[in-house]
């Protein structure tokens, strides 16, 4: 057996059907589609039902998505109680690490729900007011990511 004398199965290879092109190829004049009709035309639109409201016209528009909004992930205080000790650094690698949020890239925001007893470094994209305020109430300081 040698490379050259390589050849694939009798029948394993089939000429492609080149339509359109005149009389003496068999599939000229019509190319295989019957005598006119809407299927025999080279473009009928995805979507068109024949004439009938298409779905996508049917069904109700609601609602706006705003492309420019910064989306957050909430911690609550509460949380924080839960999971960190007195003096610990609370910055968006602890709370991946500890599971508050679901990624390190995401924005945090620290809401004020429930009370801090103990001091907390906290760096976070955005705080709440009432949150920052029972921080620094409890001897903890914050920091804002930009």
């Amino acid at each position: 057996m040698k490379l050259n004398e390589l050849s694939p199965a009798p029948g394993a290879k089939k000429k492609r059907k080149r339509v359109g092109r005149g009389p003496g190829s068999g599939h000229g004049r019509r190319s295989c589609r019957g005598d006119k009709g809407q299927k025999a035309r080279s473009k009928v639109k995805r979507w068109f039902e024949g004439g009938q409201l298409p779905l996508q016209r049917r069904l109700p528009k609601r609602g706006f998505k705003n492309p420019t909004r910064i989306e957050y992930e909430i911690v609550n205080l509460e949380s924080l109680k839960a999971k960190f000790v007195e003096g610990e650094e609370v910055n968006p690698d602890t709370l991946a690490s500890k599971r508050l949020i679901s990624k390190k890239s995401a924005r945090v925001k620290i809401l004020g729900r429930g009370e801090v007893s103990f001091p907390l470094r906290i760096t976070a994209h955005a705080i709440s007011a009432r949150a920052k305020e029972l921080i620094e109430k409890s001897g903890g300081t914050v920091t804002l990511i930009k």
